[in-house]
């Protein structure tokens, strides 16, 4: 029997390099799901590196979460599923804080939630509700939410770039980080548009349903087809 220590410092370390990369996600779902038996400890692993990671780790695990309850379902694991429906809402407010500090995370939660939803992991309800606080962090950003609020609940004046090194406690991206993240929006985007433009193995399937979207000839058809060709042969001086 493995380590339970050992396991949880693997699986750790797994979540800590996560990529864009669908390898790395699918193979930390691997991971966990081979040590299904230590599935509560893997879970609150989850929850501690999304709690410690910078942003863009953050959305990483976020995209590896879809992996693995996809793949929990699929191998009749249901426990990751269920402790991952009982938490989504941590788990959303870890990914993209309602400070405003995970701003640019607030689209990578919204792709993942349809994907829970569409593989009937999340209900739609809940989905609904996520989506109404996350409305309210798109707006905050856009205002300014790294500004601090007063006692009223007004927003004060924001303090001085210049000097900020941290907000509300939240450290700015580093360039590095952001760079890193433009590298992996890129990769995501380019697998995104590989997967619209996938042909899949039934090469037939596109003729098929252009084939049904067309109607039977019927005799209007055959008269514009004789004139059309009477057309072409007096263009051609042959009448």
């Amino acid at each position: 029997m493995a380590d339970p220590f050992d396991v949880r410092m693997r699986f750790t370390s797994q979540l800590q390099h996560l990529n864009a990369s669908v390898n790395s996600s699918q193979k930390a779902a691997h991971y966990a799901l081979k040590y299904r038996d230590m599935d509560e400890d893997l879970h609150s692993c989850i929850l501690e590196q999304l709690e410690r990671n910078s942003m863009n780790n953050r959305a990483n695990i976020m995209y590896f979460i879809e992996h693995l309850c996809d793949m929990a379902q699929r191998e009749n694991h249901l426990n990751f599923v269920r402790m991952m429906q009982k938490d989504i809402l941590m788990v959303v407010d870890a990914v993209a804080p309602s400070d405003g500090s995970g701003a640019a995370n607030v689209k990578v939660v919204r792709r993942v939630l349809q994907g829970l939803q569409q593989k009937n992991i999340l209900q739609p309800d809940t989905v609904t509700e996520i989506e109404g606080c996350l409305k309210e962090r798109d707006i905050a950003a856009e205002q300014g939410a790294l500004t601090p609020i007063d006692a009223n609940g007004q927003r004060e004046h924001p303090p001085n770039q210049a000097n900020a090194v941290k907000v509300n406690g939240v450290a700015r991206p580093d360039k590095r980080q952001i760079e890193q993240r433009i590298e992996e929006d890129r990769e995501r985007h380019k697998r995104l548009r590989e997967s619209i433009w996938a042909i899949g193995d039934e090469g037939d399937q596109e003729f098929e349903r252009l084939w049904d979207d067309v109607s039977d000839i019927g005799e209007d058809d055959y008269i514009a087809a004789e004139e059309d060709a009477m057309e072409r042969r007096q263009a051609l001086g042959l009448e």
